[in-house]
């Protein structure tokens, strides 16, 4: 009787749902109706990986150290998007919006406030993940998402990056690069097999 969601300790500080297409404000739910909420683990069959943290200590977090010994992240800042912290705030969260990859992963670990990372699924519906305080998140190279605040207008997030940061945003359509073909490879195409394209087969 008790699904599995409830057991995930990460669903307290990361929820993920398909969206509606409605053109509302982006900083809204844009929950489709019924509302779809899809499980973490299904994240983890798209390479979006994520972890529940204490963000009170986390200068001093041995599971963030070990994570960040273990997947090599040598760099790390902070950056605070609300419109009083963030320089040309309008431009950068319009800009955060277009739908885009990186030919690197992006990390985000979110140590205050909350947002919306929105991601491609396997037959391109966008998977709206909210991140609140606490909840850390792993995007693979060469899957196309976006980025929005939600209504509350304010995320602290700290970026770690593997060696020297490069967050070079390339809108889509960019399918020929390595990195989105790489991405395809893995966990599109000889991945989990996708149901709903098999069954309208």
């Amino acid at each position: 009787m008790v699904s599995s969601s409830v057991e995930d300790p990460r669903e307290e500080v990361i929820q993920a749902w398909y969206m509606d297409d409605s053109n509302e404000d982006q900083r809204l739910p844009h929950h489709r109706d019924p509302k779809e909420f899809i499980s973490l683990d299904r994240l983890d069959e798209l390479g979006v990986l994520s972890w529940r943290l204490d963000a009170d200590k986390y200068e001093t977090d041995e599971v963030l150290k070990k994570i960040r010994e273990e997947r090599g992240y040598s760099y790390k800042d902070f950056c605070e998007v609300c419109p009083e912290k963030l320089p040309n705030y309008e431009e950068k969260i319009k800009n955060f919006f277009e739908e885009h990859l990186h030919t690197d992963e992006e990390i985000r670990y979110c140590v205050a406030g909350s947002g919306y990372f929105d991601v491609r699924d396997k037959n391109d519906g966008w998977i709206r993940v909210w991140v609140k305080k606490g909840g850390m998140i792993v995007l693979p190279a060469g899957i196309y998402h976006r980025f929005t605040l939600d209504a509350d207008n304010y995320i602290k997030a700290m970026r770690l990056f593997v060696g020297d940061p490069v967050w070079t945003p390339f809108n889509r359509p960019h399918d020929n690069l390595p990195a989105r073909k790489e991405y395809l490879e893995a966990f599109v195409n000889n991945g989990v097999p996708n149901l709903a394209v098999d069954a309208n087969a």
